[in-house]
């Protein structure tokens, strides 16, 4: 009777420590906390310095930190949501010229892969689109996981002049640096 107790209570412990330590292997995380969330970015023009960023933003993303490099990540930009400067630059920016938010409302960042590069540190590869171009980028990555959520802080440098952004007087450099870098804040929620 007593070696059928014993071996009932393993049973039971044995159990449970499958359980906790399944409970604590990681987490998928794919909701986008866009209150926390930023997309940033900084420019040169007419030789000052410029910052700005898109306000709305969304999309689909997977991401477990046992296995980083099966992520997925679709991330779609409301362009019209671009805010630096003020009113005259913002519509500006919304034109023809720039964005053309009327034709183009949107950008999209699709993940093709992701690489381990040394523990958090991960390159992500995929393509911009962007006014109707889609251009190949590569963007470092360091994450963390914090409670039910995991942090990214990802950055890159985008050439303006890639997708058509500052046509006619504005594609001239020496007005408008072609190199602009944008950095990721992204909090994603715990599924």
């Amino acid at each position: 009777m007593k070696n059928k107790l014993l071996i009932l209570i393993n049973g039971v412990v044995f159990a449970a420590t499958i359980a906790l330590s399944s409970s604590l292997s990681a987490a998928e995380y794919s909701g986008i906390d866009v209150a926390k969330s930023k997309i940033a970015f900084t420019s040169k023009l007419m030789g000052s310095k410029l910052s700005g960023g898109f306000g709305k933003f969304s999309g689909k993303i997977s991401f477990n930190s046992d296995e980083p490099e099966k992520s997925k990540a679709n991330l779609v930009i409301d362009l019209a949501s671009f805010n630096a400067g003020g009113e005259e630059l913002q519509r500006e920016a919304k034109g023809k010229d720039w964005f053309n938010t009327k034709v183009f409302p949107t950008a999209n960042f699709v993940a093709d892969s992701v690489k381990v590069i040394s523990p958090n540190n991960l390159e992500i590869r995929g393509s911009l689109a962007m006014k109707g171009k889609a251009v190949p980028l590569v963007i470092s990555a360091k994450y963390q996981v914090q409670g039910k959520q995991a942090v990214f802080d990802a950055s890159f440098q985008l050439l303006r002049l890639d997708f058509g952004l500052g046509s006619g007087n504005w594609s001239d450099t020496s007005a408008v640096a072609n190199e602009v870098p944008v950095t990721v804040h992204l909090v994603l929620n715990q599924k």
